[in-house]
Formats: structure tokens, C-alpha cells, sequence
């Protein structure tokens, strides 16, 4: 209690946070976490348990619901990590602490806790491993890190003893001086009064911009910053300036303190307007001007009733296809964090911010580093960056510029090696962040537990260029092949599990193989070949080991090309976008044995068997070019097989005697033909590839097809059209079929 009462106190004076472990028998730590919160002074109403009890008369949710503190501040969190040490639910509770407050982590004693196995581990010990061979490298690493960072108390909870005591007698917080109004505003001058920081003063000016068509802004900060508000408080204006706002965020939650921020304005500007509910309202409308109105993602991208602004908080979060359709908004700003749990993947500054650079848009770039909830030297802050990697960077440019597949060395790099070298650890990470646009802090626990996973690397001079991660797959039981088959969800084996339920091949779950979660070569040496240097060296290694390389990804034209020129082919494309990438998912194996062979053969062939009729249907959207590199990317020879019947009705159409509505069927069959496996790949444009695509695979309307693909009728699309089908009958048509279309020309 006397610990509590001191890092309150002392958290107090300097507006910082400090962490209390009390580490012993489950039911002594969640005594003494009350006393200790009770002798603190802190509020029940302020206080969150995250776990498996309630033990304290306060809010309470299960690790796997702490995303509800995500854009919350309370003045107690309590993490009980008896049952299961959850790393998402650390990097969601402990930004939620604000300043002046305690972070209560509950814990079995920390010299045994490493080599004890939780119901987190047990997640990731996937078929054919079992708990006990997951390691315990995360959870030893963070209780060194406990050790080691300021501000951080340690209690032995059984026998009461201060391993220490976590004070680092800081400085009383200074003075924070409200920041000077800009002279030139636009904004009401009330809005700036509200401002905290010089950093948000100069967000809400940039915000001005919004008022104008082909403006957009994009505001970067770390956790605690106050974005959010910045971009409320702008929202609440320029709905008083008549404009409608759109805003978007993964959740609404993420997006509560915009609503609640520019709510609060328009109170303290005097203004009338309406709520659509009293609490945490979606829309705020303003009485004879514009209004703040809220949408999810997957709704908002389609700019519906034509917003004049669009608002997306938390960009990092969301991926980056989605955020490229809300370029086509009149303005747009993106507020997204640098650093911390909502902004751990990077594809909104490494790949989204190159598309915006490109768009029509004006853009205003600002970047807030001074902290609103608490002080800019918070020790509690850099304890989590390091435990949790979530500013893990690769390594700086300089160091890798002259990378080349000729001066790199593959690397086996096993959890150990990771754990013995902090620098290689970060640089690894932090280009696998970079490889996918979400990136969470139990991918760093998967990274050195999992027992299926392996990371392979290249490296120029000791430094990380290009990473590779790496899952183990298949070589299931009959009963555990059974399983999967009957439609239970058997973890870790992705590909296997497509295969086997969705396509119906109980036999997958047999070959042995490695799929590649993820793949990243640093920014600075791309284009150099490093990428398919790094698969090379992987198939070197395992061709002997497994039966197939595997990948599975959200489908760009660009990737599927990559991934053919490497050896990988199509067996699969799903029928629904996934809801994180917001692509269309591609399988593709690489066989390595007869076995792989084998199976990458029949999947291969029912693929083309069936994705005729699966476009015009549910892949009716997707996207002309990912349907041209997918087909692109198939192995074997499907040669045409048409009746005489069909072949007479194909080699009518160039001359207007038949009409491809009469029957598709033959004309799918031979698109699908020359876009697999061309007898002459220059016979035909990108364009007219696309035209193929788009009329007859995705059977979209005649007057649709013009348009999306510029041509100045309709009917000079239909003729084009029919040009297509005579150079393909002449490619693939038998002597009697040229005879044939001659007759109609």
C-alpha cells in the first residue's frame, strides 16, 4: 500500500504514469491489487480490470475484449495475467492509463512464470505441435524488461517484499501554457482556446484546409496526442461552415472522441443541434448548416449521400485498397498513429502515402509529438514501445544501399539468435511490419514462441534487407484430417484447411509444407531481385524437407506476377474480399516432391474448371488485372474442348451471324484458355484482355464495359469485342472452324 500511495503521488507530480507487478498466487495479487488502489486514492468509477474475474466492483472486461479501452483514458488499469498473457491486450489497456495513473499487471512469480505454459500459449501450439512445445521466449524478455525500464514496481504478493519500488523521483510537471490563437484562423476562435498543445493548435489550422475541394491532411502522431480531438474540433467548424463531414474509423470507438470533442464545441460555441442519441451519438447536426455524421469503413468508401469532407481516424488500421477510395472524396484528412497499438502495421506511410502523393490532392502534412494524457518523459511509454516492439524499425538506409542478391547472406535465424541480439530483433520486426499494413504485438510472441513458425533472412553487413516468416503446414492425422473435413477449424494449417473444407480434398492435410506469412525487403533495395533471392534460398533449404511452398494474400496484379515468376500457381481464389485486406485472397503452391506435385495438380485443374462460371457470379467485381494474372499464373495445358455445335456458334459472332448472349459457355472456355496458357501472348492487348474479362468471364453489361474501359459506344465495344473472338478461333479453332468463320466475313 505504501508503494501504491508513493507511485500515485509521485505519477501525480510529474504527470507521468508508473506500473505496479504484483506477482504471486492469483488470489494474493488481486487482494493486494484492491489495497493497493484503495491506499492510491483511485476512484472505483476510474478504475478497469482486464481479465478472467471481476474482482473489484468497478468495469471489467476479458483480455479478448480490451479493444474496448482503445481512444479511452482511465486512471487505473489492472491487467490480470494469471490465466493467459495476452500481448494485444497489453498494447490496448496501457495507452488507456492516463496521467497520474497506475498500471496494475497481475502475474505468477516472475522467476517460474516464463516456463509455465497459459491459455495464450496454448493458441499457439498448432497441429501437429501440442503446448508443450511452445517455448516461453516473449514472456521471459518481458519480465526483463519489467526489470530493467524506470518506473516500474515490483511486489513479491505472497511474502510482501519490494523487489523494487519502481520511483525515479522525476521533476514536478511543469506549467502547460495554453497556445497562442494563429491570426490568420478561419476556424471560430473558441475552437483554439480549446487547443492543448502547440501540436494540436497547428492540426486544427491544418484542418482549414478541408474547406476547399482538393485538400487533404494527414496528421501523424504517437498514442495520446490528441488527433482525435484535433480533428473534432475541426469537424464541429466545419459543419458550422455548412459542410457535411463524414467520418470513418475501424470502429466507432476509435472515432468516439471526435463526436465527443466537436459535440462539445458546438455546446460551447452556443450553437443548436441535434444528437441522434443522447449517448455516444453518430451524428451531429447542426441547425440550418451541415452536420458530422459517422460510417463504418466498408459503407464510408463509398462516399454515400456525397459527404464534402471525409474524416478517417485511425488510418494504419485499415488497409491500404480501402483507404485509396476515399481519395475520391471533395476533401480528406487521415489521422493515424505513429507508434503504439492502433499504428503498428505501416502500410499507411509506406505504401498508401506514395498513392496520395500521386492523387489531384493538395496535401497538408502534420506530425503532433507532445503528449496531451501525460508527459512527454512518461516512463510507462517506453517501457511498452520496448516490450511490445511497437517502434521496431528496420535498419537505416544508409547502412543497406548498396544490397544486392551478390553481396547478401541467408540466415536461419532461430528464436535464440533473436533473443540474443535486441538490435536483430528490432530490424527483423520492423520489416516485418512493414510486409502487412496490421502488424499486432502478439505477432512478436508468435515470432519467438510458435513452434511452426521459422524466419529466414538476407543481410548486408550484419543489417536485416529482406525477411522472411515462415509457417510449417499439413502433415496431419487421419482424425485430425477428419476434423478439418467435417468443418471444424483446425489453427495454423491455412492452406490445408482451404483446401480440405472448401474445396473438399480430405487428402490435403497429408503433403507436408511451408507456407510464407509474410515477405519484405527494405524500401531502399526493392527492385533488386532480393525478394526472389530470399525464395530461392528458402526452396534450397526445404526442397528435400517438405512437399510444397505455399502463400496465400490479398491479390494485386503486381503480387501475382511476383509470386508466378518465382514458381508459385494458382489453385485457388476465394469468393469473398477478405475484411482485413480487402482483396480477393489467392492461393499458390509450389510443389517440391511428387507429392506437391500431386496436389498442386488436381487443385490446379479444378481451379480451372471452375473459375468460368465462379466470375460471373461471386468474383464478378474483381478486379479485371487480378483476374488476368491469376489465370496468368496456372500450370498445365487445359486445351479448348468444344462441340462442333459450339465451335459454328463462336466463329459466327465476328460477322454478326450468331451472338455471344446465346450461349457464354464456349466463349469463357476459350478466354479462359488464352488467358491461362496463350499460344501467342501478344495476340491480344492488355486491354482487350480486359475486355475478355470484364463482358464475357464477368458477363457485366454491354454498356458498363464502354464505359469502364473508355470506348466511345457501345457498340464500337461489341465490334472490338468480335475482332477478339476472330484472332482467338484462328489461334485455337481446327482448319474447318477457319472455314467456317471465313464464311461469315
Amino acid at each position: 500500500m505504501d508503494i501504491a500511495r508513493s507511485l500515485r503521488a509521485e505519477a501525480s507530480r510529474a504527470n507521468e504514469r508508473r506500473l505496479l507487478v504484483l506477482a504471486g498466487d492469483p488470489d494474493r495479487t488481486r487482494e493486494r491489487a484492491a489495497a493497493a488502489l484503495d491506499a492510491a486514492a483511485v476512484p472505483s468509477a476510474e478504475t478497469t480490470v482486464v481479465g478472467p474475474k471481476p474482482f473489484l466492483a468497478c468495469e471489467h472486461h476479458e483480455q479478448s475484449r480490451a479493444e474496448e479501452l482503445l481512444g479511452r483514458t482511465r486512471t487505473a488499469v489492472i491487467l490480470d495475467a494469471h490465466e493467459e498473457l495476452r500481448p494485444d491486450a497489453v498494447g490496448r489497456t496501457v495507452g488507456a492509463v492516463d496521467g497520474g495513473g497506475l498500471y496494475v499487471l497481475l502475474a505468477p512469480p516472475l522467476e517460474t512464470w516464463p516456463e509455465e505454459r497459459d491459455g495464450f500459449d496454448a493458441s499457439l501450439a498448432v497441429p501437429p505441435f501440442d503446448v508443450g512445445d511452445v517455448s516461453g521466449h516473449f514472456r521471459r524478455r518481458f519480465v526483463e524488461t519489467l526489470r530493467a525500464h524506470r518506473g516500474i514496481a515490483i511486489v513479491d504478493a505472497d511474502t510482501g517484499t519490494v523487489e523494487q519500488d519502481g520511483l525515479t523521483d522525476p521533476p514536478p510537471s511543469r506549467p502547460v501554457s495554453s497556445p497562442t490563437a494563429p491570426t490568420d484562423a478561419w476556424f471560430r476562435s473558441e475552437t483554439y482556446a480549446q487547443c492543448l498543445t502547440d501540436d494540436q493548435r497547428d492540426a486544427v489550422q491544418a484542418f482549414e484546409s478541408l474547406r476547399d475541394d482538393g485538400a487533404a491532411v494527414v496528421v501523424e502522431a504517437d498514442r495520446g496526442r490528441g488527433k482525435s480531438s484535433a480533428a473534432g474540433l475541426a469537424a464541429g467548424n466545419l459543419a458550422i461552415g455548412g459542410r457535411d463531414v463524414l467520418v470513418t474509423a475501424p470502429q466507432y470507438r476509435s472515432a468516439a472522441e471526435v463526436f465527443a470533442r466537436a459535440g462539445h464545441l458546438l455546446e460551447t460555441l452556443g450553437v443548436e443541434f441535434a444528437r441522434d442519441r443522447a449517448s455516444n451519438p453518430q451524428q451531429l447536426d447542426v441547425a440550418g448548416a451541415g452536420c458530422v455524421r459517422y460510417a463504418p469503413p466498408d459503407e464510408a468508401a463509398s462516399l454515400p449521400d456525397g459527404p464534402d469532407v471525409v474524416i478517417v481516424d485511425e488510418a494504419a488500421a485499415l488497409p491500404v485498397r480501402r483507404l485509396e477510395q476515399f481519395l475520391d472524396a471533395p476533401a480528406v484528412a487521415f489521422t493515424t498513429t505513429v507508434h503504439g497499438y492502433e499504428g503498428a502495421g505501416r502500410g499507411f506511410s509506406v505504401r498508401f502515402r506514395d498513392r496520395l502523393a500521386e492523387s489531384d490532392h493538395a496535401v497538408a502534412d502534420v506530425t503532433m509529438t507532445t503528449p496531451i494524457r501525460y508527459g512527454d518523459a512518461d516512463p510507462v511509454e517506453v517501457w511498452a514501445f520496448r516490450a511490445l516492439l511497437l517502434d521496431a524499425r528496420p535498419p537505416v538506409d544508409q547502412l543497406i544501399t548498396d544490397a544486392t542478391p551478390e553481396t547478401v547472406e541467408y540466415r536461419r535465424l532461430s528464436a535464440a539468435d533473436l533473443l540474443a541480439d535486441e538490435h536483430l530483433l528490432r530490424e527483423v520486426f520492423g520489416l516485418l511490419v512493414l510486409a502487412h499494413y496490421r502488424t499486432e504485438p502478439s505477432d512478436l510472441a508468435r515470432l519467438l514462441d510458435a513452434p511452426n513458425l521459422a524466419v529466414r533472412a538476407l543481410t548486408h553487413e550484419g543489417h536485416v534487407v529482406a525477411v522472411a516468416l515462415l509457417a510449417q503446414e499439413g502433415g496431419l492425422s487421419a482424425d485430425t484430417r477428419a476434423t478439418m473435413y467435417e468443418g471444424r477449424r483446425v489453427r495454423g494449417n491455412m492452406l490445408p484447411d482451404v483446401l480440405s473444407t472448401q474445396l473438399r480434398d480430405e487428402a490435403a492435410g497429408i503433403p507436408v509444407g511451408q507456407r510464407v506469412l509474410r515477405i519484405a525487403t527494405h524500401a531502399a533495395v526493392r527492385s533488386r531481385g532480393l525478394g526472389s533471392e530470399l525464395l530461392s534460398e528458402i526452396r534450397t533449404e526445404f526442397a528435400e524437407q517438405v512437399d510444397w511452398l505455399g502463400v496465400s494474400y490479398g491479390a494485386t496484379p503486381e503480387l501475382v506476377r511476383f509470386w508466378a515468376d518465382n514458381g508459385y500457381n494458382t489453385v485457388h481464389l476465394a469468393t469473398s474480399r477478405n475484411a482485413t485486406s480487402g482483396e480477393y485472397s489467392v492461393v499458390m503452391l509450389n510443389p517440391c516432391s511428387d507429392d506437391g506435385v500431386a496436389l498442386a495438380a488436381r487443385h490446379g485443374e479444378w481451379f480451372q474448371d471452375r473459375i468460368a462460371a465462379v466470375l460471373s457470379d461471386p468474383l464478378d467485381d474483381c478486379d479485371p488485372d487480378v483476374v488476368r494474372a491469376v489465370l496468368r499464373a496456372t500450370d498445365g495445358e487445359r486445351p479448348v474442348s468444344l462441340s462442333e455445335w459450339e465451335w459454328r456458334l463462336v466463329a459466327g459472332v465476328p460477322g454478326g451471324a450468331s451472338v455471344l448472349d446465346t450461349n457464354p459457355k464456349p466463349f469463357r472456355q476459350l478466354t479462359r484458355q488464352h488467358l491461362s496458357d496463350p499460344a501467342d501472348a501478344t495476340a491480344l492487348s492488355p486491354r482487350e484482355e480486359r475486355l475478355l474479362v470484364r463482358k464475357v468471364l464477368q458477363a457485366h453489361p454491354w454498356s458498363a464495359v464502354a464505359e469502364e474501359l473508355a470506348f466511345v459506344s457501345k457498340r464500337e465495344c461489341m465490334r472490338t469485342l468480335g475482332g477478339i473472338v476472330e484472332r482467338l478461333t484462328r489461334l485455337y479453332g481446327d482448319p474447318w472452324v477457319q472455314e467456317e468463320l471465313d464464311r461469315h466475313q
